[in-house]
């Protein structure tokens, strides 16, 4: 019942909106599709959460000696990672913007009781090539063996900026970095692989892949730009490179898995300054996850010897879930794969 009426005030409140808005007739109808289509894939996922609520859990083995990279580890679902992967003992290696606030987030996990594993704290812009390129180099002089990689920094439906070079902020904070990284890490990923113990990348992706597309003629959504399309966008391609990836890897006969993870609807800060926390908050604290419900599926992607040689899954309440089709095709994956080879100036990935 309140997931229905929940469903109904979002719909209302969204139609009214977007006619206030005053915008032309096409954007007006584009947005109120894209609304539509959230609204829909957002409610079935509140719905899965509930309903698989007692699935969504994973252990915490001890893992001393692993090493594992995270972006945006600082806040949110992001923190609650770190906070795990302490519990098992790894060394953990984040990369954000906010370098004292994760210094901070240490210093209150210690105070907690949690005294094992180790962080290392880094600055990373993951939408800008140059530190990028600074952090992997950084990280690479230190660690010659690379576990994990979570690539979990993320933005969501912000107005339209493009980055300092000239790439949708969307499109390359969430997926385009995070290619980049992998592309700069993956020696190091590939040398702490073993026959029985795959590395692990793991891409927190969304439920709004179903909805995507990937718009190669545009793909920074200058000609329209719609907010919750190029987020689609965004986590379509996420899954897309996670999956050519695995199979590449599988080729090479690299002992690396690549996981997409939902990690839920989770009450994070990515909904700040939207219309359902603006106009209906009491939905997302009654409804959706917490940033450590959601971090469970993630953690889980990385600890879980049940997904040993199961890479190319999508996780969601730590159970292996169907994708749309598009994620799935095996052309569209290549395309994408080397368009953004391209994009990067990569000649060779991973190399």
């Amino acid at each position: 019942m309140f997931l229905i009426a929940g469903f109904c005030i979002i719909v209302v409140i969204t139609v009214i909106s977007i006619v206030r808005s005053k915008k032309p007739l096409k954007i007006i109808l584009s947005e109120a599709k894209y609304e539509l289509l959230y609204n829909a894939v957002g409610s079935k996922a509140v719905i899965q959460d509930y309903l698989m609520k007692s699935k969504n859990k994973t252990d915490l083995p001890l893992m001393t000696g692993k090493v594992a990279v995270i972006t945006g580890g600082n806040r949110g679902i992001g923190k609650e990672v770190v906070k795990m992967f302490l519990k098992c003992d790894m060394t953990i290696l984040i990369g954000c913007r906010n370098i004292q606030a994760a210094k901070s987030m240490i210093e209150t996990f210690r105070k907690e009781g949690i005294k094992t594993g180790n962080a290392d704290i880094y600055n990373l812009d993951i939408s800008l090539i140059e530190s990028i390129k600074l952090f992997a180099k950084e990280i690479k002089s230190k660690y010659y063996k690379i576990n994990y990689v979570v690539n979990n920094a993320g933005i969501m439906f912000g107005p339209y900026i493009e980055t300092k070079d000239g790439f949708e902020s969307q499109f390359s904070t969430n997926y385009l970095g995070h290619f980049l990284l992998i592309h700069l890490l993956l020696p190091n990923i590939k040398a702490a692989g073993e026959k029985n113990d795959f590395s692990r990348i793991v891409n927190v992706s969304s439920c709004a892949h179903h909805i995507g597309d990937i718009k190669f003629e545009d793909i920074n959504n200058r000609k329209q730009y719609i907010a919750g399309e190029a987020y689609a966008q965004s986590k379509l391609a996420q899954l897309l490179f996670s999956n050519y990836l695995n199979e590449t890897m599988k080729k090479e006969k690299s002992f690396v898995q690549s996981h997409s993870v939902h990690p839920g609807v989770v009450n994070t800060e990515l909904f700040d300054g939207t219309l359902l926390k603006n106009k209906a908050p009491w939905i997302p604290n009654l409804l959706f996850k917490t940033p450590k419900q959601g971090a469970i599926p993630i953690v889980y992607a990385c600890v879980s010897k049940e997904l040993e040689g199961k890479g190319g899954t999508y996780i969601h309440n730590c159970e292996i879930f169907e994708t749309c089709q598009l994620a799935k095709s095996q052309e569209l994956q290549e395309k994408l794969f080397t368009f953004t080879k391209d994009l990067l100036n990569i000649l060779e990935f991973g190399n």
